[in-house]
């Protein structure tokens, strides 16, 4: 049986492993590889630092995702189809690692995070 996510390791490796995927994903890797040519060394931290503060309720993410994802739909605009795709990334990469409580409770609040990004940016 898999573990569950229960600290910030715990999600360094859930956000390696599914960006490994989302930068080679036909449908949205352009965003990451084109877009904004994400540096993975500066972005995983930060990437931590959001789903900690999500997951666990810590402040330690200081940034607006929201912000982010508008000026992102400003550069190359995003479609229902993008979200479709990372959210199942995202599930497939949770499944694959873990199991428990924090495992599905991450997958429930990736669900509202793309719903409320897709609904503030198309």
């Amino acid at each position: 049986m898999l573990k569950d996510i229960s600290n910030r390791t715990d999600l360094m490796l859930l956000m390696k492993t599914f960006y490994a995927k989302a930068l080679k994903d036909d449908v949205i890797q352009h965003y990451f590889n084109e877009i904004v040519q994400l540096n993975m060394e500066k972005h995983l931290p930060v990437i931590v630092d959001f789903w900690e503060s999500v997951l666990f309720e810590t402040p330690v993410y200081k940034g607006n995702a929201v912000a982010v994802h508008q000026h992102l739909h400003e550069l190359a605009p995003f479609t229902k189809a993008h979200f479709n795709q990372w959210l199942l990334l995202f599930n497939q990469t949770t499944d694959q690692l873990f199991s428990g409580n924090m495992a599905k409770k991450i997958k429930q609040r990736a669900q509202s995070i793309a719903t409320i990004i897709l609904l503030k940016t198309i």
